[in-house]
């Protein structure tokens, strides 16, 4: 049995949480030590299995008035006496600061210290501090996950030889859903994520507009909670001066999206960057006609292949996206084919795939440090 401990800032809805809280709730179940060490705890998180150990490592209440920089020297210093307490065989984090923490933290320890990025570097990792502590922490890491090549790229010369690239793995609720066929179809172009600036929604209101033109008997819902950027105002806005209230439909957040999704007769994905955006990833494991933004750093190219299971566009192009919209609604036939080659990326992404990638990479780094 191996004790293997995991470091992120939270467990709140998004997608690195989701990975940690899946893979930490198997490898319990499994028979494995696994703690997690949190920053803070927030409203609405993801559950962990009773055998995950939950460890706060973050802020005390006496902290709150100390300068930013003592602020920052404290969470090393707390998560270093978690791992002096713990003694955990491997620490794995995830995310930018997390990154950090952690292999400041475990210092000149034998704890091996596996790294993972979750986001496009460009941006994120590419300010004067990061490339100060990616140059002076990244060669201590023991391994690193990256989502995409062109996020392992970014990050040359260093992890390039002890790393590997794992997708996400999706919700098993998007996999093996019955097909839909076009006649139990509604005409609807349909999209699902958060309503926030590096989605650009806007885009997808502003394409569809034109859409709607040579195609009056389709519909636009977005499915999607509010980030509260000014992103959803600005889409209202888009509405109303369009008087398109009655084709384009902000629907919010739902629970139920692996019956809603289906019911439309093309998904479109319009970031202009991510990670591995798991929205797309849901999309095609549900079978749907899909055109995608090309964005950095790789994650839409990284599972879809252009003209085989999706359709994929250059970022922030609105003709592309109209064009490929329209070429979907018209064309049926492709857009079947499409789809069925696009619920093949459940073959490789299913959780339990997943899983076991990030399993053999775990043991293979402890082993390692023996």
């Amino acid at each position: 049995m191996s004790k293997i401990a995991f470091h992120l800032n939270c467990l709140a809805q998004g997608g690195a949480e989701r990975v940690v809280s899946s893979l930490a709730n198997e490898l319990a179940a499994e028979g494995e030590e696994v703690y997690v060490a949190t920053e803070w705890q927030d409203e609405d998180e993801f559950a962990l299995d009773p055998r995950v150990t939950r460890v706060h490592v973050g802020l005390r209440d006496t902290d709150e008035n100390k300068s930013r920089v003592t602020k920052f020297f404290l969470r090393i210093k707390y998560l270093k006496e978690f791992v002096r307490e713990y003694k955990p065989d491997i620490l794995i984090a995830f995310a930018q600061r997390a990154n950090y923490r952690a292999l400041m933290a475990a210092g000149d320890s034998d704890i091996p210290v596996l790294i993972s990025i979750r986001t496009d570097p460009v941006g994120h990792y590419d300010a004067l501090s990061d490339k100060v502590q990616i140059r002076w922490l990244f060669p201590k890491a023991a391994g690193c996950v990256f989502q995409t090549t062109g996020q392992r790229e970014f990050f040359r010369p260093y992890l390039q030889e002890n790393s590997r690239i794992i997708l996400n793995p999706i919700n098993p609720k998007y996999i093996g859903t019955p097909f839909v066929d076009d006649s139990d179809r509604e005409k609807a172009v349909v999209h699902h994520a958060r309503l926030v600036d590096f989605k650009n929604q806007p885009l997808l209101l502003k394409a569809f507009i034109r859409v709607h033109e040579k195609h009056p008997d389709y519909v636009l819902r977005l499915y999607g909670g509010d980030s509260f950027d000014g992103t959803k105002e600005i889409l209202e806005k888009i509405i109303e001066e369009n008087n398109a209230h009655d084709y384009i439909f902000l629907m919010g957040a739902s629970d139920s999206l692996e019956t809603e999704l289906p019911k439309g007769m093309v998904y479109a994905f319009t970031s202009d960057w991510e990670g591995l955006p798991n929205s797309l990833l849901e999309a095609m494991a549900l079978g749907m006609p899909t055109v995608a933004t090309d964005c950095p750093c790789g994650g839409p190219a990284t599972v879809m292949r252009d003209g085989e299971n999706g359709l994929l566009i250059p970022i922030k192009n609105e003709d592309a996206l109209v064009d490929g919209i329209n070429r979907l609604i018209e064309d049926r036939e492709l857009a079947v084919r499409l789809g069925n080659e696009a619920r093949k990326i459940a073959d490789i992404a299913n959780a339990e795939s997943v899983a076991s990638q990030w399993k053999e990479y775990i043991n293979e780094l402890i082993a390692k440090a023996k």
